[in-house]
């Protein structure tokens, strides 16, 4: 648990630590509970654990100190629905979940939806897998690192 004033205490020292340290451009990958992290990490990406912890509450949390890449159409991604998943019209509720927190933090794109093996190539290009308690199916979720403007570097 991080004790520092204005730090969400969900926030790991090792998560704060890789946020910190990723440029503009880095993504980073909020992994649901069914997620192959541990794997998707043995190809480079660090691999953070932060069991029993939802994504929405790490997101919102996130979106305090991250800001959000706004030189691409879209910063957050999800995983898209699989073909059997789509006929099936399998509902998503935390994609809107998702999209209201990252509203909340003023990104108005809309989520990318990628298709499930690419997905999976893209994390491992990821700077850092967050591996987390998430239970929602397609709950697994890309922010893409902005900038900082210097004068608001205070």
């Amino acid at each position: 648990m991080v004790v520092l004033r204005g730090i969400p205490s969900v926030l790991s020292p090792d998560l704060l630590y890789a946020l910190a340290k990723m440029g503009h451009g880095d993504e980073l990958v909020l992994a649901d509970a069914n997620f192959p992290s541990s794997s998707i990490s043995a190809c480079g990406p660090t691999e953070i654990r932060a069991d029993g912890l939802g994504i929405p509450q790490l997101l919102e949390a996130i979106l305090k100190l991250l800001p959000l890449d706004t030189y691409v159409p879209c910063p957050a991604a999800v995983m898209d629905l699989v073909d059997g998943d789509k006929e099936r019209r399998l509902s998503v509720p935390v994609w809107e979940t998702y999209t209201q927190l990252l509203g909340s933090a003023g990104c108005q794109s809309p989520l990318e939806k990628v298709e499930r093996f690419a997905f999976y190539e893209r994390a491992k290009k990821a700077y850092a897998v967050v591996a987390t308690g998430e239970t929602a199916l397609y709950g697994n979720l890309i922010l893409k690192k902005g900038v900082i403007p210097a004068e608001l570097l205070q």
